[in-house]
């Protein structure tokens, strides 16, 4: 299948390219931006008038929750998802029934997404057994089956020890180790930002030092051992500050920001709205002020979703019981663009962070809209107003914080390899 592109406002953040052209692609692959060989003949054109033709997006943070949880998510429903937002590479967390921390998991994970073919499944590793933080797993061994990188996302590696054998061991390869940074002792038994919003709905409180002194931890061995590490959902000030220090020392040291920590603060939990529920929690406006601006600055490269979808039985207990988590898939695109409404961002800068940005990171083939690069593309309207529904979504859970918003850019179509996989089309 032969792709024409025809008239777009074709933006490369990797490259810099802002310019209305014509992007041709064959064989899965792009054959020019511009103007197309002369015996470029194509099967199929798409009229981008008025539409913005950037790379495809990359979600490095995502739970698809199979194999083993298939009723909140699997990899076709959250595959689909991915596609309607314009997100052609996700990164799946290890979280899974049972956990990927053996190759058939991966293997499993990794042969499901081709069959369905709709995004770019790459499988995360568990940095220990069972993410119960006491035994490594054969982290060269899950490389080979396809990891890209290795987390215990959803729980801390709580003894600094292993941290530090972690570490010692994924520098040996270059691999990289995404953090879920949560102090056990300091955060126990807390449901919500520790504050005075926590105080008056007589909610048990979690401290920003509890995201804090674990960033600090890791950092410290990242120097000891020469490690790679990622921070995930990075949602305090302090958290940002230690980054940032880490970065001038030139430590390999990044991290990411979740949608939910650029636009929410602990105010939002409203009179207990399980929707608001995540951990880390949502923090301060002082917060949000500071990962707000290290995604401008640049400290934090990437904004990744931390799609974790739950069926509403889970998220309709108590507050204080209920299960952590929101969607994030179709909205990803809808609010980084709102952040150039906000005037965060500008439209590459915004764009380089859920493109190029996380690609860089995990040292993937992707983010970029180049002549001979995979042709995964987005297309979206950058005028186009709509309200965040959540009955109108893929997903199989709608558990989204941001129901009734009103965005704008959507999606209109999503190429992956060349093919189309939004609307859902030949790449089914």
């Amino acid at each position: 299948m032969r792709t024409l592109i025809r008239g777009g406002r074709v933006i490369d953040p990797a490259s810099g390219r802002d310019e209305v052209a014509d992007v041709a692609i064959a064989n899965g692959r792009i054959q020019a931006i511009g103007d197309a060989p002369g015996d470029f003949g194509a099967d199929r054109v798409i009229d981008a008038d008025g539409l913005v033709v950037c790379p495809g997006l990359v979600d490095m943070h995502v739970h698809l929750r199979e194999p083993g949880q298939e009723w909140k998510e699997d990899i076709e429903s959250g595959s689909r998802a991915a596609a309607a937002g314009g997100v052609t590479s996700v990164a799946c967390m290890a979280n899974t029934r049972p956990v990927n921390d053996r190759r058939s998991v991966t293997e499993q994970i990794k042969s499901t997404a081709q069959r369905v073919g709709l995004s770019r499944v790459h499988p995360i590793g568990a940095i220990t057994r069972d993410l119960a933080g006491e035994t490594l797993t054969e982290m060269h061994e899950l490389a080979g089956a396809g990891c890209v990188a290795f987390s215990d996302d959803g729980r801390p590696v709580p003894d600094a020890g292993i941290m530090r054998r972690a570490l010692e061991y994924a520098a040996t390869f270059d691999y990289l180790l995404i953090l879920h940074e949560e102090e056990g002792a300091l955060s126990a038994g807390g449901a919500m930002n520790e504050g005075a919003h926590a105080t008056r709905m007589g909610l048990p409180g979690i401290p920003n030092a509890s995201e804090d002194v674990m960033i600090a931890r890791d950092v410290i061995l990242a120097e000891l051992t020469g490690g790679r590490i990622h921070i995930a959902h990075v949602a305090t000030s302090g958290g940002v500050e230690l980054i940032r220090q880490a970065q001038a020392r030139g430590l390999p040291v990044t991290g990411e920001a979740a949608p939910h920590h650029l636009f929410l603060t602990d105010t939002d939990v409203g009179a207990f709205d399980s929707h608001a529920k995540m951990a880390p929690p949502l923090r301060s406006p002082e917060d949000r002020a500071a990962v707000r601006a290290a995604v401008a600055d640049g400290t934090l490269t990437a904004i990744a979703t931390d799609h974790a979808p739950h069926e509403a039985d889970a998220k309709s207990e108590a507050f204080a019981c209920c299960a952590n988590g929101v969607t994030g898939l179709e909205t990803l695109l809808g609010l980084t663009l709102r952040l150039v409404d906000e005037e965060v961002l500008d439209l590459p800068s915004a764009l380089a962070r859920v493109t190029n940005g996380p690609a860089e990171v995990l040292g993937l083939e992707a983010g970029r809209l180049g002549v001979g690069e995979v042709a995964d593309v987005c297309l979206f309207d950058p005028e186009t107003e709509w309200t965040v529904e959540p009955e109108r979504m893929y997903s199989r859970s709608v558990n989204t914080p941001f129901a009734g918003w009103r965005l704008r850019g959507r999606v209109t179509h999503t190429l992956v390899g060349g093919r189309l996989a939004y609307p859902f089309g030949d790449a089914e």
